[in-house]
């Protein structure tokens, strides 16, 4: 049985293309990047070679703005934690979302605990987009960063990132972005949003896992949270991952390259996908904004059934998909991001998210528009929410 697999906003494969030029620096070039000789030059020009794609990539203004980290997660806690540390004198205000990735939650929850820093935590409307005038109307003398992220990791809604980002300026307050789920799918020009901390992650856009990058705009001051070298201009210690630097700026080549054909063909399928569901499937909602959305990203809510039912019965079927974000994914409480949008706790137990990438083609699609429908019904079958439900209907007629 073929696998087909369609949870890319959870991890993605290694491109051939990343692989075949990170291999070298496995095997022939291995010298650590801060050693004088020259296999430590070759290595040192390996990486600020990707330096400057990366900065390229994001539309930096220069490539010392680009610092490696070990992920998506490093990336949010060291623009959080670090912006804070570096204003521990002062009595801090950090602006957020409800709807945020646990990286950014998490960071926020445990400098509030731990150091008294006062979080607001905005609200979002029923498609996940957070209102600009909230993010005004918050901010008071002690805000010293906005951190909301570009596109949300389970509904795949786009927030308006350029328009807070004018708000924060006017206003000389850091703004952060969580990038990890738009880097590679939408185009990014860190000026153009007027961020000052960007985070993205390699394993979501076909580069390995265990690496990510923070760009931290040139002037913008951050306490580090990894002592011991003077690796990365002294804000990340810790000798880089040469192989892994290398794979990230080729996957960012790539997507620069194939971005405007891929994402015209996945929005296809996704469309496809979706118009299949409600079309096939009684009783479906889909999650997120129509439009403002990532084009791979469909979370949609199956009414009087589990979604942990509904993903394991697809499993079995050689499907791979999601119930929401791949760090929570255990959990059996309704996902905070569906709370925060108003989504009924009923309903939002029976998500799914679907999310596709470039091995997804259009016979994964219809296998899962037959698949699908079936299982939907089996479950209900066994359901005492869908026997309600069919008990009300009859009883109306």
């Amino acid at each position: 049985m073929k696998k087909i697999y369609l949870d890319y906003n959870a991890t993605t494969p290694v491109h051939p293309e990343v692989l075949d030029a990170m291999l070298p620096y496995f095997r022939d070039i291995y010298g650590n990047p801060s050693s004088v000789h020259s296999f430590g030059q070759k290595t040192r020009k390996a990486v600020e070679d990707a330096r400057e794609k990366i900065a390229k990539f994001l539309g930096a203004e220069n490539p010392s703005e680009i610092v490696f980290t070990s992920c998506g997660t490093e990336s949010n806690n060291f623009a959080i934690k670090g912006i804070t540390f570096a204003n521990k004198d002062k009595n801090c205000h950090i602006i957020t979302s409800a709807i945020e990735h646990h990286a950014v939650l998490e960071p926020c929850e445990y400098l509030s605990k731990k150091f008294g820093v006062d979080v607001t935590y905005l609200p979002v409307d029923k498609y996940g987009i957070v209102n600009p005038d909230d993010v005004k109307k918050s901010i008071t003398e002690k805000t010293i960063l906005i951190s909301i992220m570009y596109a949300n990791n389970e509904v795949g809604t786009i927030q308006p990132i350029e328009e807070i980002g004018k708000i924060a300026k006017e206003k000389n307050i850091i703004f952060h972005t969580d990038a990890v789920q738009t880097a590679g799918k939408i185009p990014i020009d860190v000026q153009k949003l007027g961020v000052d901390l960007l985070s993205i992650s390699g394993h979501k856009l076909y580069a390995p896992k265990g690496i990510g990058v923070l760009y931290i705009k040139k002037g913008t001051k951050l306490h580090p949270l990894l002592h011991g070298g003077s690796h990365e201009k002294n804000r990340r210690a810790g000798t880089e991952n040469v192989s892994y630097i290398v794979g990230l700026a080729k996957a960012c080549e790539i997507a620069e390259r194939d971005m405007d054909n891929e994402s015209k063909r996945i929005l296809a399928l996704r469309q496809k996908l979706e118009k299949g569901i409600l079309g096939k499937i009684e009783y479906t909602q889909i999650n997120g904004h129509p439009e403002k959305r990532i084009y791979n990203t469909a979370n949609i809510s199956f009414n009087y059934v589990e979604g942990e039912g509904i993903l394991m019965s697809l499993d079995m079927e050689g499907f791979a998909v999601s119930t929401g974000s791949a760090c929570t994914s255990g959990s059996l409480e309704p996902s905070h991001v569906l709370s925060a949008m108003g989504v009924p706790p009923e309903n939002a137990q029976g998500s799914v998210r679907f999310s596709l990438g470039h091995y997804t083609t259009e016979k994964d699609i219809d296998k899962l528009l037959k698949v699908l429908p079936k299982i939907i019904e089996r479950l209900r079958s066994m359901s005492p929410l869908w026997e309600d439900r069919i008990k009300a209907i009859k009883n109306v007629k």
